[in-house]
């Protein structure tokens, strides 16, 4: 199944994308090229293979949540752009 120059304008058109001519011509070779080898990838026998959900393992590589030594007040507040005494100043979400 191959793509023609209108289809792929269609496509680009669908996606806000301004093509030239030229871009077009490239981008049709390019778009069609890809759906020949989504047409090899559909003629091999997978019967047999497990679906995944990825490529390769996936595993969890977060570290323990282990409770550390809290900030002082003092660094807490250090970086705030607008503060008081003991906490943030922000300015306010209700009228």
């Amino acid at each position: 199944m191959a793509l023609s120059i209108n289809e792929v304008a269609q496509v680009a058109l669908l996606a806000r994308l301004r093509l030239s001519p030229a871009e077009l011509e490239t981008f049709t070779g390019q778009l069609n090229s890809i759906v020949e080898f989504v047409a090899q990838l559909q003629e091999l026998d997978t019967t047999n293979v497990e679906p995944l959900a990825h490529g390769v393992e996936v595993r969890n590589v977060f570290r323990e949540d282990v409770r550390g030594p809290a900030l002082s007040k003092e660094d807490a507040l250090a970086n705030a752009p607008k503060r008081n005494i003991d906490s943030f100043l922000v300015p306010a979400v209700l009228e």
